[in-house]
Order: C-alpha cells, then sequence, then structure tokens
C-alpha cells in the first residue's frame, strides 16, 4: 500500500480585517480544514485581535501591527499597504521556513501580494488570487476621480491576474474582470460568494428593549466608508422624520470605520441624531439580537462602478435573518436580494425614505419578503454552496 498523501499546506494571507472576525476568509479557512488542508493564516491586529500568534480551531493564525483606522487619504493607504507588506513578507517567510506550504492564498484588497508569492514560485508554490475588491473602481469611489494611484492600482490588478495560477470572484461580475481585464482562461476562475453559514447565522428571539420604546426599528450593519452611503441613510432619516414627522422609529447603525465620526457628527447637524443609535462594533450574539429585532434593514450603498458590480455582505446576512430589506437599486444587489428587497431610485435618499415608509405599513409583506429571503439563503445562497465552490476550485490546482 502506497503511503497517505500528506495534507497540502496553505497559507492565507488577509490585509483589512483580522480573523475570525473577517468573517467569509474564517469560513474558507474552515472550510479548506475540514477538506484536509493545513491551513495557516496571516493577518492584522486590531481591537479584540491582538494576539501575535495563535492556534483557533486547527488554524495557526500571525497578526502583524497595522496604522490605526483613519481617513487619512491615499498616502494613509500607501503607509498602512507598506507596513502591512513588510509584515506580511517577514511572517511569510517564517511560515515557509518552520512548516512550510504548497499554496499561497492572497485576500485582498491591496493587490500586491502577488509580489510575496513570486518570491516562493521557485519553491513551487502555487498562487491563488481571492478577489474581493476590484480595487481601481473603489479608488475611483473613495476619491472620485483617476490620479496617479488609480493607475498603479490597474497596473497591479492586472500583475495579480497574470501570475496567479488561480482566481476566486465572489461574483458573476468579478468573473467578467478576471476574465477580461484580467484574461484568464475560464477554467482558472472559479465563483465562490460571500454568504454567512445559516446554520450559525439564524434569527434569535427579538429584544424589544432595543426599541426604545418605539415601535419600529430600521437597521444597518456594516463598515462605514464614504462608498458606503451612511450620509445618504441620514439624509433619509432627516426627510422621515422632519418632513414626514415619524419619531416612532429607531434607526440603529451597526459597525465602524472611518466614516464613522463624521456620521455622528453629521445626524446631529441634520437635526437627527435623537432617532439614531451608533453602535459601533459589536459581537455576533448582540449582532444577531438587533437584526432579529429590527422590521427593516437597509443598504444604502452609493451607486457607482464598484458597488454595482459587488456583493454586499450585509445583504446576505438580512436575508439569512429573514428581514425585508430597502437598498438602491445594482446590479449585484438585486441578483442577491431579488424579491427580498425594494429598490430606490440611485442615490435618492427621498426615494429611499418613501421605500422604508412603504415597508413598515405593511407588517404582510414585510413577512412575505423576509420569508423569501430566507428561503433564498436556504436553497441557493448559504456558505455550504460556497464552501463546496471553493474546495472544487482547490482541487482543480492539481490539474495545473
Amino acid at each position: 500500500m502506497s503511503p497517505r498523501r500528506p495534507p497540502r499546506r496553505v497559507l492565507i494571507i488577509v490585509e483589512n480585517l483580522p480573523v475570525p472576525f473577517d468573517r467569509r476568509v474564517w469560513l474558507e479557512a474552515t472550510a479548506l480544514r475540514d477538506a484536509g488542508y493545513e491551513v495557516t493564516v496571516i493577518c492584522p491586529k486590531m481591537k479584540n485581535y491582538t494576539a501575535s500568534h495563535e492556534v483557533l480551531e486547527g488554524i495557526e493564525v500571525f497578526r502583524h501591527p497595522l496604522p490605526l483606522e483613519g481617513d487619512s487619504g491615499a498616502f494613509g493607504f500607501l503607509v498602512e499597504y507598506s507596513i502591512a507588506f513588510f509584515w506580511e513578507l517577514v511572517l511569510a517567510w517564517r511560515v515557509f521556513l518552520t512548516k512550510g506550504f504548497d499554496i499561497l492564498h492572497a485576500c485582498n484588497p491591496p493587490d500586491n501580494i502577488f509580489l510575496i508569492a513570486l518570491t516562493f514560485r521557485p519553491f513551487g508554490v502555487k498562487f491563488v488570487f481571492d478577489q474581493h475588491d476590484i480595487n481601481p473602481e473603489l479608488y475611483i469611489a473613495k476619491y472620485g476621480k483617476k490620479g496617479p494611484l488609480y493607475y498603479v492600482l490597474c497596473a497591479l490588478e492586472r500583475l495579480t491576474f497574470a501570475t496567479a495560477h488561480l482566481v476566486i470572484s465572489t461574483n458573476q461580475s468579478y468573473r467578467q474582470i478576471a476574465l477580461t481585464r484580467g484574461r484568464k482562461h475560464p477554467d482558472r476562475v472559479h465563483i465562490v460568494r460571500s454568504a454567512p453559514d445559516i446554520t450559525k447565522f439564524r434569527p434569535v428571539e427579538p429584544d424589544p428593549a432595543l426599541k426604545e420604546g418605539r415601535p419600529y426599528m430600521v437597521s444597518y450593519v456594516g463598515v462605514m466608508g464614504k462608498q458606503e452611503g451612511i450620509d445618504l441613510l441620514l439624509d433619509a432619516v432627516r426627510i422621515i422624520v422632519l418632513e414626514k414627522g415619524r419619531t416612532d422609529i429607531l434607526f440603529v447603525l451597526i459597525g465602524s470605520g472611518p466614516e464613522h465620526p463624521h456620521m455622528e457628527r453629521y445626524a446631529r447637524a441634520i437635526g437627527v441624531a435623537d432617532h439614531v443609535r451608533f453602535t459601533g462594533r459589536i459581537p455576533d450574539a448582540d449582532l444577531l439580537r438587533y437584526l432579529s429585532t429590527a422590521d427593516v434593514c437597509v443598504n444604502p450603498d452609493r451607486v457607482n462602478e464598484m458597488n454595482d458590480k459587488s456583493t454586499m455582505n450585509k445583504i446576505m446576512e438580512y436575508m439569512a435573518v429573514g428581514k425585508p430589506i430597502v437598498q438602491f437599486e445594482m446590479t449585484e444587489g438585486r441578483f442577491s436580494a431579488q424579491e427580498a428587497s425594494l429598490y430606490a431610485r440611485p442615490n435618492d435618499p427621498r426615494d429611499f425614505a418613501e421605500k422604508i415608509l412603504e415597508l413598515l405599513a405593511d407588517p404582510e409583506r414585510r413577512a412575505q419578503m423576509g420569508a423569501y429571503g430566507r428561503q433564498r439563503m436556504e436553497r441557493e445562497l448559504d456558505w455550504r454552496f460556497s464552501r463546496e465552490a471553493l474546495v472544487k476550485a482547490y482541487q482543480s490546482l492539481d490539474t495545473l
């Protein structure tokens, strides 16, 4: 009998969030572990995730320092990416020299991790590019123009595609970019959609106390950056509260990001602070209590080329807990939610406000939309389908 083949060894590098807080990366890591791979992760340190090294559920995690989150413009991103790149390179070589790896799995942003992968190519290490964001479009969404850094990002993206043995795309729009801009062969591009594990991310008993005595709650969860459109949501709140006189609704905004302090100030400036709660980042157990209590969940992401082509985790999470959604009309947002959502005119806070009020006035419709979203997750979009796609993609590496 031939000796049993040892597990393939995978190093995952992610720069923008730590694990296990980054739900997609953690689900990928555990899925690969369960498929027989030995998995190591390199990620940044952030609040509540400050250990430099630990083993979680059989997965070894190395964390490195990163500048504090803030809104310091393009220069700040260059500093952040440079520091992260240094630590990623150092830690990757530490892992390679102590335990080795056969596959380097890079999660963007940024698109510079291919440079680290190239240093291991002479040793037969294969490079998997897991495209979480389309960075040229993200740059325009943040800064509203094509500056010199935009063209650098385009070049880095092309080089990442060119050096990748395998590309993982989060949806069909991203896959099309890999096939066209990236010039990848279709057999080397696999869709692995972002989705929660609905056996764990599921409705819990609502907590009426979270509404603070008001009949209705509208909830948002996610990052708070410029492209997330939190200002558009607050403009909609102003219309609902000050123009429509609806003081019976509590708006709860869950999450953080560079725009978080600015949006708290903006809420005070436009006179709606008494009707809005900013919770910051909260544990999953608290998140599920808020979402399960909400009557409507919202996605105010600005309509732009970046958001139009991106699958938003918040949409999948709203559907997983069976909540009706209001969002602006966008390609991937509609594909994900379909009949679980109402779609407002692009970047129009007045129409967004009207759609929220339309749903609050119709509890039967809310229940039907929420049930549709939960069923869509169960039948088509749950993480178990993405897990199968990920393992299948990895198996294709054996033929390359």
